[in-house]
């Protein structure tokens, strides 16, 4: 019965392209129209076929982790991957998984209640693991957020300090300006901002892991004087702060608490002062977040569309001076990373079994696939009480166009 109900499952999703399933039987059938992208996957348990019946993106995943569902290497995963996104339509699938689907999406307020207690077990779940896996996987800086890629060919720890400094130059900060940076990671965004703009920083992260890195990082640069980092939730801070910036933590605050959220924000930030709220998001209505990345990388995790930030942004008073839209930054920035991941693989192997490998890997180039295929990209939204706290064109964040420019007038 399974395997009829996963045919026209698959049969009624696969339009365009082509997909060839091999079944545990080793029955072979192919679906879609044969043009355009094509993509193969292997079954290797009956038991899965019903788990896709009755959940696909979660059977895929989880099937793909256990070695149930075989599909090859990075490039065999995206092109499965690619297919299916291209292949997403209004109705593309049975009416019971639309209904699960709605049923999800009308109760994701519930799901996301994010007290302290659960807020500090979701981050980590994921931002404790091993710094070491991190430190083989991204920049020098331990940069975990989307890099700005100026130019083509640009390594990624170019990437990365160019999206520092964009935030900087955004930040339009000045010596001594007392900076919060809620969600610092591993302090290397704050530690730039002390170090070559001359601001003090106070850094607050929810993961223990990543606060003892912070500290000691700060330590060994000799800028423990200029920055303190703290275990600390956001909404607990007194201000005021000079400047703002949040980079990569507001995917984690829950859509019942955005007014809580740009509310604290109006608090802490000084009269005259500028945020930079840096957050993956949709340029497209809202969607409930993916079953499987809530199961396995970001419990708690979702991305916002724009118009569930602004409602409670405008409620908190503060000017929106700018809002910036990176499209592809972030699959360039994920391409990277999976790169460095496999380039260790043989290091990786004496930390973690291969169902982590395989969960790894599927959690990374469905990331890429998001950016690439879906309506998925990073905001910047620079927010102020005075409307007059930034100045009124974009040259300031483009100082050698600038000049470049008056000296060719």
């Amino acid at each position: 019965m399974w395997e009829r109900l996963f045919d026209a499952l698959a049969a009624r999703l696969i339009r365009r392209g082509s997909l060839d399933i091999t079944y545990p039987d080793g029955t072979r059938r192919r679906y879609g129209d044969g043009a355009g992208p094509a993509a193969a996957m292997r079954l290797h348990s009956r038991h899965r076929l019903r788990q896709f019946c009755l959940g696909p993106e979660l059977a895929l995943g989880e099937g793909y982790m256990d070695g149930d569902v075989e599909i090859g290497g990075n490039a065999e995963l995206e092109a499965l991957l690619r297919l299916i996104l291209r292949n997403r339509r209004p109705g593309g699938f049975p009416a019971h998984l639309r209904a699960i689907e709605a049923a999800r999406f009308a109760l994701r307020r519930l799901s996301m209640r994010n007290t302290a207690h659960s807020a500090r077990a979701n981050v980590a779940h994921h931002y404790d693991l091993s710094d070491d896996l991190y430190r083989l996987m991204l920049d020098p800086d331990m940069q975990y957020s989307c890099a700005y890629f100026t130019h083509e060919g640009q390594s990624l720890a170019d990437a990365q300090a160019a999206k520092k400094r964009h935030i900087a130059e955004k930040l339009l900060i000045t010596p001594g300006d007392h900076v919060l940076d809620i969600g610092c990671g591993w302090g290397g965004l704050a530690l730039t901002l002390a170090r070559d703009y001359g601001a003090r920083v106070t850094g607050v992260t929810l993961s223990e892991n990543q606060l003892a890195t912070a500290r000691a990082r700060a330590e060994a640069a000799g800028l423990s004087d200029r920055v303190s980092f703290h275990l600390t939730d956001y909404r607990d801070l007194t201000g005021p702060f000079d400047r703002i910036v949040s980079v990569g933590m507001l995917e984690h605050v829950g859509v019942p608490h955005y007014g809580d959220y740009f509310a604290q924000i109006a608090r802490l930030l000084a009269p005259e002062g500028v945020a930079l709220i840096h957050t993956i998001g949709r340029v497209a209505p809202p969607m409930s977040q993916s079953t499987w990345i809530t199961k396995y990388i970001f419990p708690g995790g979702y991305v916002p569309s724009l118009s569930e930030l602004l409602p409670p942004l405008e409620k908190s008073g503060l000017w929106q001076t700018d809002i910036e839209v990176w499209r592809l930054h972030y699959a360039k920035t994920l391409r990277c990373w999976r790169d460095n991941f496999d380039a260790n693989l043989d290091t990786v192997r004496g930390w973690y079994d291969e169902r982590f490998i395989r969960m790894w890997r599927y959690y990374l180039t469905a990331c890429i696939m998001a950016f690439e295929e879906q309506a998925q990209c990073v905001y910047h939204l620079q927010l102020a009480h005075d409307r007059s706290a930034v100045p009124l064109t974009r040259d300031y964040l483009y100082p050698a166009q600038r000049e470049n420019r008056h000296a060719a007038e």
